[in-house]
């Protein structure tokens, strides 16, 4: 009878050497790759190294014995792999004893090959299907989170837009402008959705054919918060960049990292001034500055910065769920970049987007020049 073993791990643990080569070879002839340990505390050590997918204990060994090592396990973080336990006991009363104690299995002494392989099969699959049904959990909800999150910048925009265009004493040549940030922001909401629904996330960021221009992100970034910014009274410092100044990243995705950082200054930043800036950072790459004079992230919080689910300042404006930074550094990681928190001098927050500099023109094909310091 012939076996076909799922890709998994399992800790072996005999006192017996003979045991182990045996029990090992067996299992590695399936395809499973396989630790052994000796002993109880040798065990504890090979887990803490690489947690496998299941542990093959034995019952009975000298010193720490496999009901020590079990209760050793379960002291550490979860999950636990699961343990079957390999005996030559036949006593009814230990052999309850280990299932209360946690075991999903045992195997008597001596074990028929077909048997035990039988029984590592079925629990190592019950193992790797939990593992990727956990996995597809995580990830829908991380899809949840991140479209959620993403939504709420144009959503906001629109809702501005839109109280503005209903307010007494509109000015009627600003009302194009209205309807232009409103249709644009339905535009992107639609294109976040594509973007999580149809491709996995930063999947083409870092494509080399993809390249956004910081100073048409810069432009974006005053058309699109222009009016909110004003309206929460805060004065906007531009430096304009180099023509040349382009970056491998999607536009779009570029435009949702920078507005998730200039919406932070709109909510925490108020009455002061915000500065857009583009200098020359590693050879090879752009940096896009964001700078705030608000009251800036205290020495003790800035650990946590980037932590998701992780809300700084002591408010609750009920939209905001502290998953702005995580998820703006996780996409600039995914295109081959950086971003980090810098104190700004005289106060204020500074956050820098360091991407890789696109060395291919968009439209000619012809070699982009290398960037200086503006």
């Amino acid at each position: 009878m012939s076996y076909v073993a799922p890709n998994g791990r399992i800790l072996v643990v005999d006192d017996q050497p003979v045991n182990l080569r045996v029990v090992s070879s067996l299992l590695s002839r399936q395809g499973y790759d396989v630790i052994v340990a000796g002993s109880g505390d040798e065990a504890l050590e090979r887990y803490r190294e690489t947690a496998p997918d299941l542990v093959l204990l034995d019952m009975i060994m000298p010193g720490m014995d496999g009901f020590d090592v079990l209760k050793a396990l379960e002291a550490l973080p979860p999950p636990v792999a699961p343990v079957v336990f390999v005996t030559a006991a036949q006593d009814r009363d230990m052999l309850l004893r280990a299932f209360e104690a946690g075991v999903v299995d045992y195997v008597t002494k001596p074990f028929l090959p077909e048997e035990l392989l039988a029984r590592v099969n079925a629990h190592i699959g019950l193992k790797l299907t939990r593992d990727r049904l956990e996995r597809v959990a995580r990830e829908r909800e991380e899809l949840v989170n991140l479209v959620a999150h993403d939504l709420k910048n144009p959503l906001s925009s629109v809702l501005f837009a839109s109280d503005l265009l209903r307010a007494e004493g509109c000015r009627p040549e600003r009302v194009p402008h209205y309807l232009a940030v409103i249709h644009e922001s339905a535009q992107d909401a639609l294109g976040y959705i594509r973007e999580y629904l149809e491709t996995s996330m930063g999947a083409a960021t870092a494509r080399p054919d993809l390249q956004a221009g910081l100073a048409d992100t810069l432009d974006w970034l005053l058309r699109r918060y222009g009016m909110q910014l004003e309206a929460r009274g805060i004065r906007v410092v531009v430096t304009p960049p180099p023509a040349e100044a382009r970056v491998r990243i999607d536009e779009r995705v570029l435009r949702q990292v920078a507005e998730n950082l200039v919406s932070n200054a709109l909510k925490y930043a108020p009455d002061s001034e915000l500065t857009l800036a583009v200098r020359s950072g590693a050879p090879g790459y752009w940096q896009l500055l964001v700078a705030d004079r608000g009251p800036g992230i205290p020495a003790h919080q800035q650990r946590l910065l980037f932590k998701p689910f992780t809300r700084l300042q002591d408010r609750d404006d009920g939209i905001s769920n502290g998953l702005g930074l995580s998820l703006a550094k996780q996409i600039i990681a995914g295109a081959g970049g950086q971003l980090w928190y810098e104190e700004r001098e005289g106060g204020g927050a500074l956050f820098v987007i360091e991407l890789p500099e696109a060395t291919v023109a968009p439209a000619t094909g012809h070699a982009v020049p290398t960037p200086t310091a503006p």
